[in-house]
């Protein structure tokens, strides 16, 4: 989803011992707004998303402390995720209907980590995405519409872990490393570098081809997160750094593998999924987002820290008409904190 869209409010409710601010409903996010803004049912407003950045402006003086980030946040007690604001002025009119993208009219933009100092010399490239999609789930607040649509379909759950996106890719004889942006180098000075050593501590390159000799030239890739000591606080507990599988993407036919082919794949190249939760179940029909985000808390296995939350998928690859692709979303957990 664009970081910046106009969307409508769907609820404004009070909050309970606030006299200044109100609960508006957006898409199925919840957001502390204030009640001088004036905004009613039914109105239409800018929708900026949690994990955007906004320019250094102004009206977004409020958030320099966290360098202009949007993240979530406890107000009196209610948690908040994403800003509504009132429709600037410079915005044209004619064109503001519901799901429009404003974020570049705003210069609001996603946020990606930055690349550290150390690793720009590491980056051979770009990541390839006409190879394989990047690892990016929408979260189901941002398409609430996808309850309907998952609604009879055996699904497997699994756990989000937290650590940091890396994709290994064989195509045309050639094997890719990948860090969640960039195609990392592959050299005897880079064997340090976290993606390249987990791609020789499983040696997953080998793997792959040999999954490509068994199925006659069939292309894989494999995207997993890489958590461990060092990488995000290890809320995990891991006593070394691991890679968790969570896709496995089909070069040649541009689809993911459902549960079972993953599955299949992943223990002939003896390699570990990310937790699973349950397998081969369906959600009751008068399942809820507020039930979804229940589910979401918990915490790892081993450790007190709350686990990032959860990943919700058919058993079989499905198409959806919402995302206007693979069907798939992630639930964050609403006490999670990222670092």
């Amino acid at each position: 989803m664009p970081s910046a869209t106009i969307q409508k409010i769907i609820a404004l409710d009070q909050i309970e011992g606030a006299d200044r601010i109100l609960l508006a409903s957006v898409l199925g996010w919840k957001c502390v707004v204030s009640k001088s803004d004036n905004f009613r049912l039914g109105d239409l407003v800018i929708f900026i998303e949690i994990d955007s950045v906004v320019p250094e402006k102004p009206e977004f003086e409020f958030l320099r402390k966290a360098n202009f980030r949007v993240k979530t946040m406890k107000l009196r007690g209610q948690v908040s995720q994403g800003l509504v604001l009132p429709i600037v002025p410079h915005l044209d009119p004619s064109g503001l209907v519901e799901g429009v993208d404003v974020s570049e009219a705003l210069g609001v933009i996603h946020y990606e980590k930055p690349i550290p100092i150390h690793m720009k010399d590491m980056i051979a490239g770009s990541f390839p995405t006409h190879l394989v999609p990047k690892t990016d789930e929408v979260r189901i607040q941002s398409a609430p519409g996808l309850l309907e649509e998952i609604k009879g379909l055996p699904i497997y759950i699994t756990t989000k872990v937290d650590g940091t996106s890396a994709t290994y890719i064989l195509h045309d004889n050639k094997f890719y490393i990948c860090s969640r942006n960039n195609i990392i180098k592959d050299t005897e000075e880079n064997k340090d570098n976290l993606y390249v050593a987990m791609a020789y501590k499983y040696d997953i390159e080998a793997g792959l081809r040999h999954i490509e000799r068994k199925t006659l030239g069939r292309n894989l890739a494999i995207q997993g997160e890489i958590a461990g000591p060092g990488i995000q606080g290890n809320p995990m507990g891991l006593k070394e750094v691991q890679l968790f599988v969570f896709n496995i993407y089909d070069v040649g036919r541009r689809t993911y593998l459902g549960i079972d082919d993953l599955k299949f794949a992943t223990e002939m190249m003896n390699l570990q999924t990310v937790p699973v939760v349950s397998v081969d179940i369906i959600l009751v029909d008068n399942i809820t987002l507020d039930k979804l985000l229940e589910m979401s808390t918990g915490t790892y296995n081993s450790t007190n820290k709350p686990r990032e939350g959860i990943v919700i998928r058919p058993m079989v690859e499905t198409y959806s008409q919402e995302l206007k692709g693979r069907l798939s979303f992630k639930v964050i957990n609403p006490e999670y904190e990222e670092i």
